[in-house]
């Protein structure tokens, strides 16, 4: 039998004044993980939708071959008949629904019309014993971690007797412990016959996991590296990627720490729906003019919690303690408060909560700080377009014009309008709540200039992230917490992964 499994011909993808895909080439061996890296906007997720039916046969040039046969695929299900799955970044599972529920949407098991909920639930049981979860098929989907709803996704894939299984960021969302289980699951799943491709920016688990590697630039096929011959280095990766050698992951910079700019004391925060249940626990810190402050930890640790609480009592309730500016008290019970007294958050799901993605970049940009492009309550568009582009050039948004809806950027360039929106807002303590999450590499470089860049500029960062080595490559100093208190704060000479990782099991929470 030919080891091939899929192969993609001259694929050619043209969207209105953009060439998103230019004679694609894509050879996949059967029973392989198949990883696809690029920058952003380089064109991985366009060729999956290609793959997967989203695009239509007729909308692209090229062909797809599946088992040698030549494939038309004009929908989803098209490609989803022949065992080709796609999880995309975005979870497609509804909170409210349980897994059962989630997993047979749409392929409920039925006798004469009517849904045979007994063989549903058994089944599930049977699914997620294979994918490794431990929870009852009634358990409502919303109720359960982004880990375990990636579980979920891929019981669903398997449901479907999925033969290509692909996984678009699938660990964009997930603390490290939960990333190496997920990469646990997908060499079981090759070990039962099932071809996966991965599409991730975290180089570390694709030189891990991946038996083949093509690199995507700017649309077109750079190369394929074959993992079984020869180890492939994150080097490699990055020069195949960015079309030249990245010396630094983190550009040098050399602090210059003023004095105390903002500090918090005896934070205390309550659940939102549990008003019983304490999630911030006495939490303390502070935070100097041009330092870089990280905050570590696994997730349900309260490093978001805490962040949006500080920021206008975003999240919780029952909220107490003291938020002090040069040594003032200041009220930031509201958003607007919080604004107004120089805080800026930049949230860590820019989609969901961070851009309006149908609006254009010139509305995302100036939406915080509307006040400063109006004359008597009335937007000045002149002055709206000026600042937008502004910041398009200072921030190296790459964009068609600041006409183009957020929804239509790369993951990279929508971070920086995210950015920009609260730059314009003239902030004197940023948050930043991963900052790089779903981000090439070479975005990724683009970004820590750009906090570089405001800490130079004397302004107090707050940085949190699920990836050590960049808190490590870019934080001053690092608070370590676990279950709702910080359980260490390290010097960035003393910090580690290792201390780091010690701190957070010495307190119970690894």
């Amino acid at each position: 039998m030919d080891d091939t499994i899929l192969e993609m011909r001259g694929i050619t993808k043209t969207f209105p004044g953009v060439k998103a895909l230019d004679d694609v080439n894509l050879r996949v061996r059967r029973n392989d993980i198949h990883a696809i890296v690029g920058e952003n906007g380089a064109g991985k997720s366009t060729l999956m939708k290609v793959l997967s039916g989203v695009y239509p046969h007729d909308t692209y040039r090229g062909e797809i071959r599946f088992d040698g046969e030549l494939q038309r695929f004009q929908r989803i299900g098209d490609s989803e008949r022949r065992g080709i799955i796609i999880i995309h970044q975005e979870l497609a599972l509804v909170p409210l629904l349980s897994i059962a529920e989630n997993i047979f949407l749409g392929n409920e098991p039925a006798h004469r019309g009517v849904i045979d909920w007994h063989t549903a639930r058994a089944r599930t049981r049977e699914l997620l014993t294979r994918v490794g979860l431990d929870e009852p098929p009634s358990a409502p989907v919303g109720k359960l971690g982004v880990g375990k709803q990636q579980l979920v996704e891929i019981a669903k894939a398997l449901s479907k007797r999925v033969r290509l299984l692909i996984l678009d960021e699938p660990t964009a969302s997930l603390n490290e412990r939960d990333s190496d289980a997920l990469l646990q699951l997908l060499r079981e799943l090759q070990g039962q016959g099932i071809t996966c491709i991965l599409i991730s920016h975290k180089l570390n688990e694709i030189t891990k996991v991946a038996d083949a590697i093509t690199v995507l630039r700017d649309g077109s096929t750079v190369e394929t590296m074959d993992c079984r011959e020869d180890p492939v280095s994150e080097e490699r990766i990055i020069r195949g990627m960015v079309g030249r050698d990245l010396v630094h992951r983190y550009p040098e910079r050399t602090p210059e720490i003023g004095d105390v700019i903002f500090e918090v004391r005896d934070w205390r925060v309550y659940h939102e729906q549990d008003a019983e249940r304490l999630v911030i626990k006495g939490v303390n810190l502070h935070v100097r003019r041009g330092e870089i402050v990280g905050i570590a930890g696994l997730m349900g640790a309260g490093r978001t919690e805490l962040a949006m609480s500080v920021f206008g009592r975003s999240y919780g309730r029952r909220i107490s303690g003291r938020v002090l500016l040069d040594g003032e008290e200041i009220d930031v019970s509201t958003v607007g408060k919080a604004i107004g007294h120089g805080l800026a958050y930049v949230t860590e799901d820019r989609k969901a909560a961070g851009l309006i993605l149908d609006e254009d970049i010139r509305i995302n940009i100036t939406l915080a700080n509307l006040d400063a492009v109006s004359t008597s309550g009335l937007i000045d568009n002149r002055r709206e377009w000026m600042v937008a582009n502004e910041y398009r050039d200072a921030l190296r948004i790459r964009c068609s014009s600041l006409r183009q809806p957020a929804v239509n950027l790369s993951g990279g360039n929508q971070q920086k309008v995210v950015l920009s929106k609260w730059l314009f807002t003239k902030p004197r303590v940023l948050i930043l709540d991963e900052p790089t999450r779903g981000i090439d590499v070479g975005a990724k470089y683009e970004i820590y200039t750009i906090i570089n860049e405001l800490a130079r500029d004397k302004q107090g960062i707050v940085m949190i992230s699920s990836e050590l080595p960049e808190l490590l490559g870019m934080c001053d100093r690092i608070y370590v917490m676990s279950e709702g208190r910080f359980v260490a704060e390290l010097p960035a000479a003393e910090a580690s992964q290792e201390t780091i990782m010690r701190a957070i099991v010495n307190a119970g929470g690894g």
